[in-house]
């Protein structure tokens, strides 16, 4: 792709990194961001920089936060002995978003993968389970990805939390279709796990 500026196309090379952005989109934002004020570009610079420099990590959950401890964790009315355990930060925006969880989160930032050379060890496990022992949690809940590496996580928690508390209630969220769906176009794995899963109506 030819450039008419060699600013234009160091812009482009550093924006297209973003994930999702590809070079063609990439020369549409530098485009769009020429055509505005250069305070706005001033003020994007500034709270990029700003969001890189200054964002710190809630020192209980893990969780992106602006202070020691982030706003769920620092949050009195929330239920500190129900901890839902997720892989990202998006995991626990998303669940956060649905309005219908009042208990604390625990972030691992990943999960086990022996593939790609990730261990228990360099995730947010051993401070989940210092957490679970030492603030009397009663509940613990596995809201991870159905894949793989997100079953051979849970497992491995399971197997850890369970040795340390054996009181101590672990739970996963439910599996199944979604809602709107029709049964004949689900697949076989989803269909089974809502079938074992499924729930009482009496």
């Amino acid at each position: 792709m030819n450039y008419p500026s060699k600013l234009i196309e160091e812009a482009v090379k550093e924006l297209s990194k973003l994930p999702g952005i590809g070079k063609k989109t990439a020369l549409r934002l530098s485009l769009h961001l020429l055509k505005q004020d250069q305070n706005f570009t001033a003020s994007l610079a500034h709270a990029l920089q700003q969001m890189r420099v200054s964002t710190q990590y809630c020192k209980d959950c893990h969780a992106i936060s602006d202070q020691i401890l982030c706003k769920i964790c620092s949050n009195h009315s929330r239920e500190s002995t129900l901890v839902c355990v997720v892989a990202e930060i998006g995991d626990l925006l998303a669940i956060e978003n649905t309005a219908q969880y009042r208990g604390v989160y625990h972030v691992l930032n990943g999960l086990v993968s022996p593939i790609d050379g990730i261990g228990p060890a360099e995730l947010n496990i051993e401070s989940l389970l210092n957490r679970a022992k030492e603030r009397d949690v009663q509940e613990v809940i596995l809201a991870l990805p159905s894949t793989m590496e997100g079953d051979t996580t849970a497992y491995y928690l399971t197997r850890k939390l369970q040795e340390q508390l054996p009181s101590l209630r672990i739970s996963t969220i439910a599996r199944g279709i979604a809602v709107g769906s029709e049964l004949e176009y689900t697949d076989e794995v989803t269909l089974g796990r809502s079938i074992i899963g499924r729930i009482s109506l009496s």
